[in-house]
């Protein structure tokens, strides 16, 4: 497994499953979250092999900052997890604004950027290779897997993974990524699992709830040696939900089009949100 790891977005949900994993076996790990309290809370739980660092992952010197924590703390980075995504913006494409869109992207593919960005520098320079694995998601491969922007955003990720997949294999970086489905996280549910499950036993023919341990396991795999001849690939991990892709965009089509905003999961941030 991974001996030092960078997770964004590590201070809960499937970033904060991803560095309970490494950790748990035997790895070292360095959490980059807005929110502190969060962040902070991670760490305690996970003990004296993990480290946080406060990151706005939507600035270049955050995130650089990130990855030279880790090495000034445990020597090197083997894997890096760009896991850190909010919603973004929501509702109809009539509706909503240049602000909330750039912001939408700002967060979830500018960060993916970054992380490789800085990752990849820090992987050459140590000259043993390494692994990048990116939090896309099924909405970035279908139409009715979420709202525009954030489709748009995850789709971006896809192909930026699989740009510099290929780029980088010649140091012998690999870079992944995982697409979860309905993962019960605060992005998803929004404090209000039970209305999730209201849909998803409708949407997603495998039975049980996605967790973000699931796609932990997913993700540590591709950044383990078992998935050493696994590089540009977009993983999926979500219960049958794209197998089932026409009634996932009949739900989105008649939820998403009754207000319009943006959402900020967990980084603190309040959403914003006008109905129409």
């Amino acid at each position: 497994m991974t001996q030092v790891a960078v997770v964004t977005g590590g201070g809960g949900g499937i970033g904060l499953a991803i560095a309970a994993r490494v950790v748990s076996e035997g790895g070292a790990v360095v959490i980059g979250d807005l929110n502190e309290a969060r962040g902070r809370e991670a760490v305690e739980q996970l003990g004296d092999r993990a480290g946080f660092v406060r990151a706005d992952v939507a600035l270049e010197s955050d995130v650089e900052a990130l990855i030279t924590a880790a090495v000034d703390r445990f020597g090197q980075v083997d894997a890096m997890f760009n896991n850190a995504g909010v919603g973004g913006a929501f509702g109809p494409i009539t509706e909503q604004t240049v602000e909330a869109w750039d912001a939408t992207f700002e967060i979830n593919v500018r960060s993916v950027f970054l992380g490789t960005k800085h990752a990849a520098r820090q992987m050459i320079a140590q000259g043993s290779g390494g692994a990048i694995v990116n939090t896309a998601s099924v909405a970035g491969l279908s139409g009715g897997g979420g709202p525009q922007a954030y489709s748009a955003a995850k789709a971006a990720v896809i192909g930026f993974t699989k740009a510099t997949a290929v780029e980088l294999a010649e140091h012998r970086i690999r870079v992944n990524a995982v697409c979860p489905g309905a993962v019960y996280t605060e992005l998803l549910h929004r404090g209000r699992p039970e209305q999730t499950d209201a849909w998803r036993v409708q949407l997603q023919p495998w039975p049980d709830r996605g967790e973000p341990e699931m796609i932990a396991d997913v993700a540590c795999w591709l950044a383990s040696d078992e998935a050493r001849f696994v590089t540009g690939d977009a993983v999926v991990a979500d219960g049958g939900l794209m197998a089932a892709t026409p009634r996932l965009l009949d739900h989105d089509l008649q939820h998403l089009k009754r207000m319009t905003g943006i959402a900020y999961g967990n980084t603190g941030r309040d959403a914003e949100v006008r109905r129409l």
